[in-house]
């Protein structure tokens, strides 16, 4: 999470959706940069908006413009389960070693869902319940969007660095493993479809 006090702005950091990169080339400029652990990096909305935001608010005598990423829900879990490939996993019930995308997918739909699936919801994460909420969210797969809106906002011209990046990997799904999946997860390809 980072928040930028001159110009009102707090980034909320979406897991997989490009925050450490971000978060490389922005931290130099903000005034707040949470990026461990991460539970604190990445805070959803609800609590931003219950713990964050009032102190802010008060502290401002104003409200901070909210934006976030969000990535298409298949690949976003795409890059979970490559990520957790990696042979540098210290958790090894958190690894996805040995195992296809399509089991991956199942395991997140499973009630109890096992640790190396249980990567919560953008949707969740996203939704501010019955308060206030987030006030743009962009799309991962169009950044340059994100990209400008932030150069305009910050003035400040932004590369980002390639970080955290996520290893090759099929992430093929049975027609039956996405339409349960589109199914179960209904909240988070309708927030998608929302996105410009």
């Amino acid at each position: 999470m980072l928040v930028f006090w001159k110009e009102r702005l707090v980034f909320l950091a979406t897991p997989k959706t490009g925050t450490t990169a971000i978060e490389a080339a922005l931290q130099p400029l903000a005034n707040l940069s949470i990026q461990n652990p991460p539970a604190l990096k990445h805070t959803p909305v609800r609590r931003y908006q219950r713990f964050l935001a009032p102190y802010l608010r008060s502290a401002a005598g104003e409200d901070f413009t909210v934006v976030a990423l969000m990535r298409e829900p298949i690949d976003w879990l795409g890059s979970w389960y490559r990520y957790r490939q990696r042979d540098a996993i210290p958790i090894k019930e958190r690894s996805t070693r040995g195992m296809d995308f399509d089991s991956f997918v199942t395991a997140h739909l499973a009630d109890p869902c096992p640790g190396f699936a249980d990567v919560g919801s953008q949707a969740r994460f996203l939704d501010p319940g019955n308060g206030p909420g987030i006030d743009r969210v962009f799309r991962y797969e169009n950044i340059g969007a994100f990209i400008e809106f932030l150069e305009d906002r910050l003035d400040f011209e932004i590369i980002l660095p390639r970080l955290n990046v996520s290893p090759e990997g099929s992430t093929q799904l049975a027609p039956e493993t996405e339409a349960r999946l589109r199914r179960e997860r209904a909240a988070d390809f309708a927030l998608y479809a929302t996105l410009d």
